[in-house]
C-alpha cells in the first residue's frame, strides 16, 4: 500500500503535537519498518522547513527534512499536477496538489488529520488512527 501523508501528520510528529503526536509517529513507523510505502508531496518538504523553523533553528529543521528524506520517497509535484490542482474544485490549493501529487503517482491512500480537507476526492482518506487500526487488524498488510 503506498500512502502520502499530509504536512499535519508530520508536522504533528516534529512539533510534538500532543495529542495527535503518538497516532502519527505510530504510522510514520510503517514507513520506517517497510510494512507501508510512504510518501511525502514534495511541497510537503518546503512547508515543513517553514513552520519547523518558527519553533525550532534551522539546523534542526533541516536535520528533520535529512530524516524525513531517508524515511520517505517523494510524490511529484510538476506541470500536471499543479495545473489539476488549480482546475480542481478544492478550496484549499495546498490540498489540491497534494491530492493532485498522489492521483499522479498512483497512490492508495491518503493520511490527514483533516479528512474534511479532502472530501472532494476519490482517493481512499484516512486519519492516523484509521490506518493504523487498518494495519492493527488480523490479516493486514503489516503482518
Amino acid at each position: 500500500m503506498n500512502v502520502v501523508y499530509d504536512t499535519n501528520v508530520i508536522l504533528d510528529v516534529l512539533l510534538q503535537r500532543q495529542p495527535f503526536d503518538i497516532e502519527s509517529a505510530r504510522i510514520m513507523n510503517f514507513v520506517e519498518a517497510g510494512s507501508i510505502g510512504g510518501y511525502l508531496c514534495a511541497t510537503t518538504l518546503t512547508n515543513i522547513h517553514y513552520v519547523v523553523t518558527r519553533t525550532y533553528s534551522v539546523k534542526q529543521s533541516l536535520d528533520g527534512i535529512q530524516r524525513l528524506l531517508r524515511i520517505f520517497d517523494i510524490a511529484p509535484v510538476n506541470r500536471i499536477v499543479l495545473e489539476n490542482a488549480a482546475q480542481s474544485k478544492f478550496a484549499d490549493f495546498e490540498d489540491a496538489v497534494l491530492y493532485e501529487s498522489a492521483k499522479f503517482m498512483d497512490a492508495d491512500a491518503i493520511v490527514t488529520r483533516n479528512i474534511r480537507d479532502f472530501k472532494l476526492a476519490l482517493l481512499p482518506i484516512y486519519t492516523p488512527r484509521e490506518l493504523s487500526m487498518i494495519f492493527a487488524e488480523p490479516g493486514s498488510e503489516n503482518e
